[in-house]
């Protein structure tokens, strides 16, 4: 279905294109994945599994704002690790590499996340290290960079499949970016949401029961490109860009700002599923107009103009 020239890899595994759902619009739940295949991502990436079950927070959660954006504080609901291998083994079946979002409030809670990830059968764990809402395991820990040294090098340290570090907007994000890949991590998720917040004027009220949460879409591409590209120049990771990509042009962005894949999410919720394949095919178009073969020639073509 898909031309060779998109093919790509990030930390080892191969994607027979760049484009993968981003963790958190759905997937946690078997019949979940089978969903997220339909949508023709290259890699199914789960929703951030915790330790312990979580209920998250009441209602309003979501609140649609302008420039096709999202504020959300769900609050990371999900089955806990009982849920993870039911997830694993179907999303599986499609043939597609699995990722698992691991969450946790000490490395110990990632650690067994992961481990359970592994036993699934995931092709790599991507940890959270940077949730807007999540208190004690969010932003404050990818914002310090001996702090995602420690987690990821607890995980990286006892299982085999790629650690996936994703890391939120931060004047610490170069230094926890390079310290996360000194630890272990072979790949990197950026960005995470960007914590913020909208007041109801004439009820005086925040519009979120958690007064706060994380912003996603279009109103935040630009953080995320600025935030790959920092990060590429630096390090020259392999690094999953994400952050309000919603057209090819996004997606190409945020490649030749050195992302060798993107996720795609709020986009899913304004545009429909068919948003990935429309991504997919442009990215082809675009290969063609500009004399390329691969994808592969243009990750961090930015960096060299």
């Amino acid at each position: 279905m898909f031309s060779r020239n998109l093919r790509t890899a990030v930390a080892g595994v191969v994607l027979a294109h760049p484009v993968m759902n981003a963790s958190g619009i759905l997937g946690y739940l078997p019949e979940h994945a089978d969903t997220m295949a339909s949508w023709g991502v290259s890699a199914i990436v789960s929703k951030t599994f915790t330790k312990e079950p979580r209920k998250g927070y009441d209602p309003p959660i979501v609140v649609k704002i302008g420039c096709q954006s999202l504020l959300n504080a769900v609050g990371l609901s999900n089955p806990g690790l009982d849920g993870v291998g039911g997830f694993v083994r179907s999303a599986r079946k499609y043939g597609l590499p699995v990722i698992v979002s691991a969450g946790g409030s000490r490395p110990s809670d990632f650690v067994d996340v992961a481990v359970a990830a592994e036993e699934a059968g995931a092709s790599g764990v991507e940890l959270n290290l940077s949730c807007p809402h999540f208190e004690g395991g969010g932003i404050e820990l990818g914002r310090d960079p001996a702090a995602v040294f420690s987690v990821v090098r607890e995980v990286a340290s006892v299982i085999r499949i790629p650690v996936l570090a994703k890391l939120g907007l931060s004047d610490r994000l170069v230094s926890s970016s390079s310290r996360a890949l000194e630890a272990g991590a072979r790949a990197l998720t950026l960005i995470n949401t960007v914590r913020a917040m909208r007041i109801d004027v004439y009820s005086l009220k925040p519009l979120l029961s958690n007064v706060y949460g994380g912003l996603s879409g279009r109103s935040i591409h630009p953080v995320a490109v600025w935030a790959v590209y920092s990060v590429y120049r630096e390090t020259s990771a392999d690094i999953v860009g994400v952050g309000g990509v919603f057209t090819w042009e996004d997606a190409a962005e945020l490649v030749v700002a050195g992302a060798r894949a993107v996720q795609v999410g709020t986009a899913l919720i304004y545009r429909g599923p068919r948003v990935v394949q429309g991504i997919v095919r442009g990215l082809r178009s675009w290969l063609r107009a500009i004399g390329r073969s691969s994808i592969e020639e243009v990750v961090g073509a930015a960096q060299r103009s």
